[in-house]
């Protein structure tokens, strides 16, 4: 008899559970929620880039001969004008005395046929020598002068090869490999000793798809493109922002992309040539949209959903789906176009327990920090 009293207790207590979950006496399931307010996100994409000097120039010798000494430091900053290579200067101080000996006696040889043209010029007057003599003169003392410009150009190539033995850079910026050692025979034109490197600004050499392309509106020039902003290997932005000098006026047919370049101010040096790193294109703000954390995003076969916290026709607090329209990525969170209105409260945890209808205690939780822009890693569709 005992056995089956404590049957009918243990019966009637296993029926009991379901008629209470019927009957709705569960507690409201706790829930997160994010009260949403419009806000303006950036229309931008990301794209791997290069750095290079605005300019960079090959130093070469414009003279050949003995490279005597190297004048700078590899890999250090060097000024316009700085000297950078010591080519032994003495063939060339022989070779402008010659041409100014040169010139010494051409100017002698001018003044010889100038007195003797000058004199027969008087004979001629007397009729003491013929027109043929003094025509001679004439000829002689103009070969004369013309030899003496001669002479006097040599003198100017001398003094030019001889101050070529001093190769200084033409421009500032940052040194690279020295290519010789001090005592090589270097060609003129021909032996490329370094490379400068213009680093302040720098240029930044990057490209986007089509699809890209399409995101930000279209084709790129330095006119529609708001901001360009750099990110470094740590993911965080260069302090200054950059300006787009360059973009290709069609798409590469083989890759599908349009080049761009963008030019950045780097007095502190920070970036150097050759360097890998992000940038990211803005080419305008939207407006009106909300951002909403990618876990609060769900999908089934009608497309995106979030849960929302909503009193229902007996003013308890349940949660409703709210199907929306998703843009792309800002951070870690989705830019939603529509499907939802300022001041909805989107639930973002308990998302498994949580069932259309069902009643839900909602705890309104501060928006998550603004994620840093190095995090973006999709754009926000311009819908």
């Amino acid at each position: 008899m005992l056995v089956v009293i404590a049957g009918m207790v243990v019966s009637g207590c296993t029926k009991k559970e379901p008629a209470e979950q019927a009957s709705g006496n569960m507690p409201p399931m706790p829930v997160s929620v994010l009260k949403l307010e419009a806000v303006s996100v950036p229309i931008s994409a990301e794209a791997v880039a290069q750095t290079e000097g605005a300019k960079e120039v090959e130093i070469r010798p414009r003279v050949g001969g003995i490279l005597l000494k190297k004048m700078f430091e590899e890999g250090a900053p060097v000024k316009a004008g700085q000297l950078m290579f010591l080519i032994d200067p003495v063939p060339f101080q022989i070779a402008l005395a010659n041409a100014k000996a040169q010139l010494a006696q051409q100017q002698a040889r001018v003044e010889q046929t100038r007195r003797e043209a000058a004199r027969l010029e008087s004979l001629l007057a007397t009729q003491s020598i013929s027109q043929r003599e003094a025509d001679n003169a004439s000829s002689d003392q103009a070969l004369a002068i013309a030899g003496l410009a001669q002479a006097e150009a040599s003198v100017r190539e001398a003094q030019l090869n001889l101050s070529y033995t001093n190769v200084t850079s033409p421009l500032s910026g940052i040194a690279g490999r020295f290519e010789f050692s001090e005592g090589a025979l270097v060609n003129a034109n021909t032996s490329l000793l370094t490379k400068v490197s213009q680093v302040n600004p720098i240029w930044v050499r990057f490209s986007l798809s089509d699809s890209e392309l399409a995101q930000l509106g279209g084709h790129l020039s330095p006119a529609n493109v708001k901001a360009v902003t750099l990110l470094t290997s740590d993911g965080k932005e260069y302090a200054s922002k950059g300006k787009l000098n360059f973009a290709a006026s069609a798409i590469e047919p083989t890759l599908g992309t349009q080049q761009l370049r963008a030019t950045f101010e780097n007095a502190n040096k920070q970036l150097l040539p050759g360097q890998f790193v992000r940038v990211r294109v803005t080419t305008g703000y939207q407006e009106g949209v909300f951002v909403v954390p990618q876990t609060a995003v769900m999908t089934n076969d009608k497309g995106k959903f979030v849960y929302v916290a909503e009193r229902d026709k007996e003013n308890k607090t349940v949660a409703a789906i709210r199907f929306i329209q998703a843009g792309g990525w800002q951070g870690t969170h989705w830019v939603v176009l529509s499907g939802l209105k300022e001041g909805e409260q989107v639930i973002i945890d308990n998302l498994l327990k949580v069932q259309p209808g069902a009643e839900v205690q909602p705890n309104i939780v501060e928006a998550a920090p603004e994620s840093s822009p190095a995090s973006q890693n999709q754009p926000a569709n311009k819908g």
